[in-house]
């Protein structure tokens, strides 16, 4: 286990409150951009043109909504539905505070299905008319999923009656005996699955035709728009030229099992295709340089047919390969970008780059504290550039890059020996808690403000609650294992509905699927005040006597699937061992009366509450600290202190005849040290920064 420096909670605390500061003066900027990552566009008034699909009526809107189903919502690490609203909500925000460039860093849509396709391109252009805005998107892991249109579809629709729809293109499993006309087909699911080509996921051609007028293809606006592909200078542009450039035929390049193809190639790589890449660099307004990234790295199988270079089933998908692949499978493209920022310094251009991958970690250095927790390969751990790829990427000279992909709101900072710098901003996905965007206001070259602002009020936000309702109602009548909290429904607004989204995600999903067995069974048992006096005792009752668990012939403590158990932890060590447990109490209570706290207090909070509030400060940083309370923190912050000193050096095997108290230092003691690195994080709220010097400053 790693030490950390503690938090200075009184510092933290000072903080909380204080809310999210409004978009700053405007009048000392030259440049102002807005990034909106991560808004999985889902179209829910959208129309099958091939009328398989009506959809629910909807009473307050008088049309009929396609929509993904509330369990699906909250077992998934995004919101499908209501961002239609959030997105409306969020560029009428922009467009009030006078925003005009608004960068879409990936994940536009959600496997760039057309019916959602259709629906974002409308909305975009409307906005485009509303508020003279341009937008420009660079592709993520979501648009296109792969390369090539494939089958596609989601079994998570929300039907008739409150039931699941399932709903697939040709050519996907579920609709492998689709015949001729017939709409549907009989499975034994509660509704015949409807087979659509609304469903397929598209490809980069389809893609890169949609969004030709959000960046993906110049504009006569344009001062310059080049790609990594073009041969022209700015000395010899012309928009005929660019157009040219931009032809899909023309952004192809060579990739392969082992590395990027073309002059890069070697002679033992195999499995090599041709695929787009949607890369360009555009000057919107004179002498601001926006660099577009496809950070998408389709891997191709080494097992795949080269023949057939359009099959999806050639590609491994993007979503774990990031900035680590594009080092080593689309090398040209961080050449392009290295020469893009020498000629940026070179021609006085503001220079800002966006992709949607991240460029740096993005847990405040707790990546092996949370591998120690949740295993190698969990968490999404894999998802992270390694400090290797960090370091290439700061030398390309960039100097500061947005990000999307983890739905996080976070600010990493790198700076090397050699002089190298790197912001890398992570910008908070709207359909996720909490959701917000950013704003970059540009003073000259280096020095830049970014301003963080929540969505919290959304008009509509709640329109599609009575669908939920009567899926709720079904779920409840038919004694179904995925029922919700219908708490959920009684959300005031978008904020708070997104909080709820981050409760319901976590019990459903992250602890039942990230958690280890013994933190799960602990979690559901656990209370505050419990925690503080297991971290004073002194005795050595086996977790298996404590949990009753049954006896596994591995001696594991449990089994993948397990339900926990809800085991009254006091009594259990009353009944082993009282005195242990009385003497470990008055410890605790003093502990507590010595920090200017009551051991009681600390039992309004349970296992539970502390995974909910693990999630929302990983998730959102800062901007968590408006739902977690003061008094809570407080006590995080001493369990985070007191566990620290008994946190064994290396990690121990965990089994049934592991001391219960043992398991719980060395677990808990971990869960609290990330807890303090998330609060110990570079400011990602409010703040300024200097490319030139590396600094950061929090802003008041």
């Amino acid at each position: 286990m790693r030490a950390k420096t503690l938090i200075n909670y009184s510092m933290l605390l000072a903080c909380i409150g204080m809310g999210v500061a409004s978009a700053a003066d405007t009048t000392d900027y030259r440049y102002r951009v807005a990034f909106m990552p991560d808004i999985h566009f889902h179209d829910v008034y959208g129309k099958f043109e091939d009328g398989a699909f009506k959809g629910l009526k909807n009473n307050k809107s008088g049309e009929d909504a396609v929509i993904r189903s509330m369990y699906s919502q909250l077992t998934s690490t995004r919101l499908f539905n209501e961002n239609y609203f959030a997105l409306r909500a969020a560029l009428d925000d922009a467009g009030k505070k006078g925003i005009k460039l608004v960068g879409l860093p990936g994940d536009f849509s959600d496997d760039g299905q057309p019916i959602h396709m259709r629906g974002l391109v409308k909305v975009l252009a409307e906005y485009q008319k509303k508020y003279n805005m341009r937008f420009f998107a660079a592709p993520g892991n979501h648009d296109p999923n792969r390369p090539f249109d494939m089958p596609g579809g989601e079994g998570d629709f929300l039907g008739v009656d409150g039931k699941t729809q399932r709903i697939f293109s040709h050519g996907a499993e579920e609709c492998k005996d689709y015949a001729g006309a017939t709409a549907t087909i009989k499975t034994g699911a509660e509704l015949p699955t409807i087979c659509s080509e609304e469903m397929v996921s598209s490809g980069y051609e389809y893609i890169m035709q949609m969004m030709a007028p959000f960046g993906m293809s110049p504009s006569p606006a344009d001062v310059y728009w080049e790609t990594p592909y073009s041969d022209y200078t700015p000395a010899n542009y012309t928009f005929d030229k660019a157009k040219q450039a931009s032809d899909f035929k023309a952004r192809q390049y060579e990739i392969c099992a082992q590395g990027v193809g073309g002059k890069y190639k070697k002679a033992d790589y195999s499995a090599c295709m041709e695929v787009a890449d949607t890369s360009y660099l555009v000057e919107p307004t004179e002498g601001l340089w926006l660099l577009a990234v496809d950070a998408n790295v389709y891997v191709p199988n080494e097992n795949a047919d080269p023949t057939k270079p359009a099959s999806s089933s050639n590609f491994a998908g993007s979503g774990d390969a990031g900035y680590n692949k594009m080092l080593t499978h689309k090398k040209q493209v961080v050449d392009w970008m290295a020469a893009v920022a020498k000629r940026a310094k070179e021609q006085n251009k503001v220079l800002v780059t966006f992709s949607h991958f991240p460029m740096v970690e993005f847990d405040n250095g707790a990546a092996q504290n949370l591998e120690d927790i949740f295993g190698k390969g969990k968490f999404q751990l894999a998802r992270a550039p390694k400090e290797d790829t960090s370091h290439a990427l700061a030398q390309t000279g960039i100097g500061v890059h947005v990000g999307g992909h983890m739905h996080f709101n976070d600010t990493g900072v790198r700076k090397y020996p050699d002089g190298s710098v790197l912001f890398n901003i992570q910008a908070p996905s709207m359909a996720a808690y909490v959701p917000a965007y950013k704003i970059l206001n540009f003073k000259d070259q280096s020095k830049i403000d970014v301003n963080t602002v929540v969505i919290k009020d959304v008009p509509r936000f709640d329109e599609l609650f009575e669908h939920y309702a009567q899926e709720w109602d079904h779920l409840d009548k038919t004694k179904s294992p995925n029922i919700w909290n219908r708490e959920v429904l009684t959300a005031k607004n978008y904020y708070e509905f997104t909080n709820w989204h981050m409760a319901e995600l976590t019990r459903l999903r992250f602890i039942p699927t990230e958690w280890p067995c013994e933190i799960r069974q602990m979690l559901f048992s656990l209370k505050g005040d419990e925690m503080l006096v297991l971290s004073q005792l002194d005795s050595r009752i086996k977790f298996k006597d404590v949990m009753t668990l049954p006896v596994y012939g591995d001696n594991a403590i449990c089994k993948a699937g397990d339900n926990p158990q809800q085991v009254n932890i006091s009594q259990a060590y009353l009944a082993k061992d009282p005195a242990a447990w009385q003497q470990a109490k008055v410890k605790a209570t003093n502990l507590a009366h010595a920090s200017g706290m009551q051991l009681e207090d600390f039992a309004k909070w349970n296992g539970l509450d502390l995974a909910v509030d693990f999630y929302r400060l990983r998730n959102a940083d800062e901007l968590a600290l408006n739902d977690v309370s003061a008094a809570r923190l407080k006590e995080y912050g001493l369990l985070t202190g007191t566990l620290a000193k008994s946190l064994p050096v290396q990690t121990q095997e965990v089994t049934q005849d592991s001391d219960f108290e043992d398991i719980f230092r060395l677990r808990f003691g971990s869960i609290f040290s990330v807890i303090n690195q998330y609060l110990n994080g570079t400011p990602s709220r409010d703040f300024s920064l200097d490319i030139k010097t590396g600094s950061i400053v929090e802003k008041k």
